[in-house]
């Protein structure tokens, strides 16, 4: 027999976090409870080894799914998004630093959109000298892509449509960087997103951020990024101003050198055309990958 529908599902996941699971989780269901909407919490235990499983086992209320070993938050993310029964589904950690009590805020924000973004108004997290710089680029080139502002593109805190969201989970990766994707996809997919102003505390816990594994992350996101949603956007401008650097040299040639045309000059055309040729198959397969039945976007 199938399990009634909600409201609002709220997708935890969880690794290594015992110390504050059962306040995290105390804060949210009261918060819930205050609300007109009804709920269900989904944890996903990530393979935690610091004694998290055990204590999510006496944890009333919640469904809990539990993988055998560590496979990302993403892979939590999508588990908990598939299993969930809310119409909307809510995002966030349970590492104390979103405001977790706003969710039924960011639920009524939701109403006539298909994403609302919780946008951190400071930067909390560690290693700011890497990761502050290479959030700025990976949001300004993900706002070139899309032709949308975007205050932030990595909060872990969110309210979509869930069915918007089934037609794209399989794009998600396994890692930290599904957030970004999943604000990149309704985007680029015509899904209107709102940024909402939250606060961001301190973490509880220790913090999950390695500074060179991630940052070869966020690099393979700038690529991803690329690739999978306006490469022509970055493909064409760099061919085009290869072409006309090289029709120029390719003139210089003709008109200098008696009609020798250099080797250089032959490298830079080639290499235009080649350029040009890769946004034009990558863009290509943008196109085949989209969703054919596509669910209507929200109506205001």
């Amino acid at each position: 027999m199938d399990e009634p529908a909600v409201d609002v599902s709220i997708v935890l996941p969880v690794y290594n976090e015992r110390g504050h699971l059962q306040d995290e989780i105390d804060r949210i269901r009261g918060a819930m409870e205050a609300s007109p909407y009804s709920f269900e919490i989904i944890v996903v235990d990530d393979g935690s080894t610091d004694g998290s499983s055990e204590t999510l086992l006496n944890v009333a209320g919640i469904r809990l799914i539990r993988f055998a070993r560590n496979r990302g938050t993403g892979s939590a993310r999508k588990a908990g998004t598939r299993a969930a029964r809310g119409r909307v589904v809510v995002w966030t950690d349970v590492d104390m630093t979103y405001p977790n009590a706003e969710i039924p805020r960011l639920v009524k924000e939701l109403e006539g959109h298909d994403q609302v973004v919780g946008a951190r108004t400071s930067e909390q997290g560690t290693a700011k000298a890497l990761r502050v710089p290479a959030k700025w680029f990976i949001r300004r080139l993900a706002a070139y892509l899309t032709d949308t502002d975007i205050p932030d593109l990595n909060s872990g805190l969110r309210a979509f449509r869930r069915d918007v969201a089934l037609q794209f989970l399989h794009l998600l990766p396994a890692g930290f960087s599904c957030v970004t994707t999943m604000t990149m996809t309704f985007l680029a997919n015509g899904y209107s997103v709102k940024f909402v102003p939250i606060d961001y505390a301190e973490r509880a816990g220790h913090s999950k951020f390695h500074w060179w594994a991630d940052t070869r992350r966020y690099l393979r996101q700038v690529v991803r990024m690329v690739l999978l949603y306006n490469p022509l956007k970055v493909f064409m401008p760099i061919g085009i101003t290869l072409l006309g650097v090289g029709a120029v040299k390719l003139g210089y040639d003709l008109v200098g050198k008696d009609f020798r045309v250099a080797t250089n000059t032959i490298v830079l055309l080639f290499t235009a055309l080649l350029v040009m040729a890769i946004g034009l198959l990558s863009d290509a397969m943008v196109q085949l990958t989209k969703p054919r039945d596509e669910v209507d976007p929200a109506q205001l």
